[in-house]
């Protein structure tokens, strides 16, 4: 279906001149909502009113103005605009050629085809076959509305489109983000984790074809809707069958990346296989180290209970060394004195003399 050109003007490189029309190359699907007072459900519209009085103003009133100072303006027409820069305005001024794969696709914006007219269809042919010949994009030079864009003419199978690019002030830096710059090695991927993603993408791969691919969430929601129209909004909304799948860890990536592969008919079995081989080494190593730890920490708890039962040891015999003189010396006061009493018994008889006090003779006892 034909669209209204949006912009009419020429593709300009060098002298030669094709005039042609600006079409979009997109079609949007979105579906369409209306704002809705809760209320009543009526419809909401949007009306455009003077500040100042606060009464309505019609389309034809309206006149585009630029505020050069507060509460100053000065007024722009439409036809202004052509006559800051007619050329600009009217042209698609193509200033250089280069390579496609030289633009990053972050700079492209929005594609429009490029239709000649009648009077242009041999330029336009001739501009498009050199282009494919030369894998050359042009880059260009165009206002659209009030905006001076830059802009790549490209091929597109038997069509020259228009590509509009962001300028590179208007694309954020890495730099502005927290995003991770280290190497592989530095966060300590294994080659056995880049392997298996190796097999995974491998497993995936396949060709692009854009038109396999559709917006399927537009039509869970108009089924959705549909739903609600049916049961006249009585029931409450279902909650989804499927939950959203919490963000990857980094610890479990083995794990996953094995899961993904399970699912591409066995082929995980196969890379199990080659991670091991490439894996054991460093799986032995830190095997090691982990027994040589619980041996060391086993040890140093032994050494620590033997010191302290040595402590304890050693304490009570001091305090047993403290007590213990008092009683060897009674021990032998009690052995002397026993020692003494024997040598006693035994000169008594010896001399076989009693111990009892000897009686006077007689005579003596007269006199």
């Amino acid at each position: 279906m034909q669209t209204r050109a949006i912009w009419e003007g020429s593709i300009s490189f060098g002298l030669v001149q094709i005039p042609v029309g600006l079409h979009s190359a997109e079609t949007r699907d979105d579906l369409d909502f209306d704002l809705l007072d809760r209320r009543d459900m009526a419809p909401v519209g949007y009306q455009r009113y003077n500040r100042v009085t606060e009464e309505p103003v019609e389309s034809a009133d309206i006149v585009k103005g630029y505020q050069y100072s507060p509460g100053e303006y000065v007024t722009v027409e439409k036809e202004d605009f052509k006559r800051a820069n007619v050329k600009a305005t009217q042209t698609v001024d193509i200033v250089q050629f280069t390579d496609a794969s030289e633009i990053d696709v972050m700079y492209f914006e929005k594609p429009y085809y490029l239709v000649p007219d009648k009077r242009g269809e041999k330029a336009y042919v001739l501009l498009r076959e050199v282009l494919k010949r030369s894998g050359k994009v042009g880059i260009a030079r165009v206002v659209i509305r009030t905006r001076e864009s830059v802009a790549a003419v490209m091929v597109r199978g038997p069509a020259l489109i228009l590509e509009l690019l962001r300028y590179d002030h208007e694309l954020r830096k890495p730099e502005d983000y927290a995003i991770p710059t280290a190497a592989a090695g530095q966060l300590k991927l294994s080659p056995g984790e880049i392997k298996m993603a190796e097999r995974l993408v491998g497993d995936m791969d396949a060709p692009f074809r854009p038109a396999t691919f559709k917006d399927t969430y537009r039509d869970d929601l108009l089924e959705f809707i549909n739903h609600k129209i049916e049961t006249g909004d009585t029931e409450e909304s279902e909650t989804p069958e499927e939950a959203p799948e919490e963000p990857t860890n980094v610890v479990d990536i083995m794990s996953l990346l094995r899961r993904s592969l399970g699912g591409k008919g066995g082929a995980a079995a196969d890379v199990d296989d080659d991670t091991d081989d490439t894996d054991e080494p460093a799986r032995r190593k830190t095997a090691s180290k982990q027994t040589t730890r619980k041996k060391t920490s086993a040890k140093t708890k032994t050494a620590a209970k033997t010191a302290a039962k040595t402590a304890a040891r050693t304490t009570a015999t001091k305090r047993t060394a403290a007590k213990k003189p008092a009683t060897k010396k009674s021990a032998a006061t009690k052995k002397t004195a026993a020692k003494k009493t024997a040598a006693k018994k035994t000169a008594t008889k010896k001399s076989g003399r009693s111990s009892r006090p000897r009686a006077l003779p007689a005579a003596r006892k007269a006199s």
